[in-house]
């Protein structure tokens, strides 16, 4: 993995906690230059320092998905002091914990804003960049939550879902040019996320799941993701013997699957 990141540039959104942090920690060893994005200035210079990167090697780049049609500015800031976007990985958004009928459509606006319309809008800014020089990695953290529908989380994966049809759809147009494609499927990480989860009237959770919090370690989390990519993985699952259950059991048993998941314990 190593070898692959060596010297090329490499683009993470939400890199200013949880799986993007973890992201910024691994490839912090490789040798590459890093683009970090996020709101908060403050925790992106954290991360920057704690992983001893400085200006040669590393770019702070403020970012916020929902704020999407102001996206298509930034790559040329990162051209402008690394020359390239070798590998762009599409990992910042939002969950949320609420039940549809408790679910406002300004809510569903704001998941669909952060984790659809802004992952694709940063994606169309750099695909021209990367269909000019014939080569690069788009990479989309989606989630298992995207594979089916989880109760208290319509919104989120209704957006993780509509993420797959995208990339996969871009990764067909674009197979000939150059560009790589690979869709990330997380089961339970240990992040932050379900207390920054929106509730339906779009305030956050303000708590930590107890099934998120025994979750997979986010730094092997990382692990994985760049692996799948240096290996051009088209889609990279990994997931507790729990999610893996549920996987299968959606593929051959919809039934007996939507009766296990309305007893299941999700946060």
């Amino acid at each position: 993995m190593k070898s692959f990141y060596k010297d090329k540039v490499v683009w993470i959104t939400g890199a200013s906690s949880g799986i993007g942090e973890a992201l910024v920690q691994e490839l912090a060893r490789t040798g590459c230059k890093i683009v970090l994005s996020a709101r908060r200035e403050k925790e992106l210079q954290r991360v920057r320092k704690q992983n001893k990167l400085d200006d040669s090697n590393s770019m702070i780049l403020l970012m916020d998905l929902e704020k999407y049609k102001g996206l298509d500015k930034l790559p040329a800031k990162v051209l402008k002091k690394f020359g390239s976007i070798d590998v762009l990985i599409n990992n910042g958004g939002i969950s949320q914990r609420s039940y549809a009928h408790e679910t406002s459509l300004a809510t569903y606006e704001s998941l669909m804003h952060v984790n659809f319309f802004g992952n694709i809008a940063l994606t169309l800014a750099v695909l021209p960049i990367m269909r000019k020089k014939g080569s690069g990695w788009i990479s989309s953290i989606s989630s298992v939550a995207g594979m089916f529908g989880v109760p208290l989380r319509t919104g989120y994966s209704a957006t993780k879902a509509a993420l797959t049809g995208f990339f996969e759809a871009l990764r067909i147009e674009n197979i000939d040019r150059g560009l790589k494609v690979t869709l990330v499927y997380p089961g339970f990480v240990k992040t932050q996320i379900s207390n920054n989860a929106l509730k339906g009237d779009g305030r956050k959770q303000g708590k930590m799941d107890q099934i998120i919090n025994q979750g997979l370690d986010a730094n092997e989390c990382a692990r994985r993701i760049l692996d799948g990519i240096a290996s051009e993985k088209l889609t990279v699952v990994f997931a507790g013997p729990r999610e893996n259950f549920a996987i299968r059991l959606h593929k051959y048993f919809p039934s007996i699957f939507a009766k296990f998941l309305a007893r299941a314990k999700v946060t």
